[in-house]
């Protein structure tokens, strides 16, 4: 069944959503700060709109996918914000990767207005947004997310409910932990093999399907020896989720010594100029 859906953020990986939904057949509004990146969607048959909150009237669904939590605040408690052009009964799905208790307070706020809210960050990167292969991983009541999962179906692959409101967003910091770690052991393999006068890309062949294979492993490491730093996923905002997951590490009396030592690492590549490259661009610690 066809539906009207409001789309607030079209990056990297928004972009390749809202098209996806496109194809399904959806009428898709869209809103994103920047006017000129979002006119190759428009002529796909994407409506651009002048805001949040007019991207949200009428909408049966509206999704929201912006760069971090201040910009999610903003985007659903503004003037100008969905809340304001909304309506009972819809629902509204935050899939940037933002704070457990922004979420918790999105749905408590969305209950009180009648309406219906769900925290569900994905993982995958540009590749998994462009081959609708996304992880998702969904917080909220079981009534929301059964309603939301056909339209989710469209651009995901393995989509979860994880629990109540936040439960989603703490679902992704477990992934972003697991890669922030996962990412150095990536740099370090090749780091070793390079020095050892290997051939780094049969080097991957062998690994890869091995016990150490992971998603960094087989998608981004060859980005890394092919010289492609270009953003899946962007350094300052993999900062942004690293920071986020010590924040709540902390709050729940956890020390996690891996993650600091990536947020630090991150940190330095930052201060170096590379907070708009990919995440694969850890690499440049290891370079001669």
């Amino acid at each position: 069944m066809q539906k009207k859906i409001g789309f607030i953020g079209t990056g990297v990986m928004g972009a390749s959503i809202v098209r996806h939904l496109l194809k399904a057949g959806h009428e898709v509004s869209i809103f994103t700060r920047t006017a000129e990146k979002a006119a190759p969607l428009v002529d796909d048959g994407a409506k651009w709109v002048s805001s949040p909150r007019e991207a949200a009237v009428e909408a049966d669904i509206v999704f929201t996918m912006v760069g971090y939590p201040h910009d999610v605040e903003e985007v659903y408690f503004s003037d100008n914000g969905v809340f304001a052009g909304a309506s009972k009964g819809q629902i509204f799905v935050d899939m940037t990767t933002s704070s457990p208790t922004l979420a918790i307070k999105i749905a408590e706020e969305a209950e009180k207005l009648g309406m219906h809210a769900m925290d569900a960050p994905v993982s995958g990167g540009d590749v998994g947004a462009r081959n609708g292969t996304l992880s998702i991983m969904c917080g909220g009541d079981k009534e929301t997310f059964a309603s939301a999962l056909p339209v989710l179906e469209i651009f995901g692959s393995q989509i979860v409910y994880q629990g109540k409101a936040g439960a989603g967003q703490h679902a992704k910091m477990c992934n972003q932990i697991a890669i922030a770690t996962n990412m150095i052991g990536v740099c370090e393999a090749l780091a070793y093999g390079k020095k050892a006068g290997l051939d780094l890309d049969t080097v991957l062949e062998s690994i890869s399907s091995g016990a150490a294979g992971s998603w960094s492993l087989s998608n981004l490491a060859p980005r890394m020896l092919s010289g492609n730093f270009e953003p899946g996923f962007y350094i300052k905002h993999f900062l942004k989720d690293m920071d986020i997951a010590l924040q709540e590490a902390e709050a729940m009396n956890l020390r996690l010594p891996g993650l600091s030592l990536a947020r630090k690492m991150y940190d330095d590549l930052v201060a170096e100029g590379y907070g708009s490259k990919g995440t694969q661009a850890l690499y440049f610690a290891y370079l001669d």
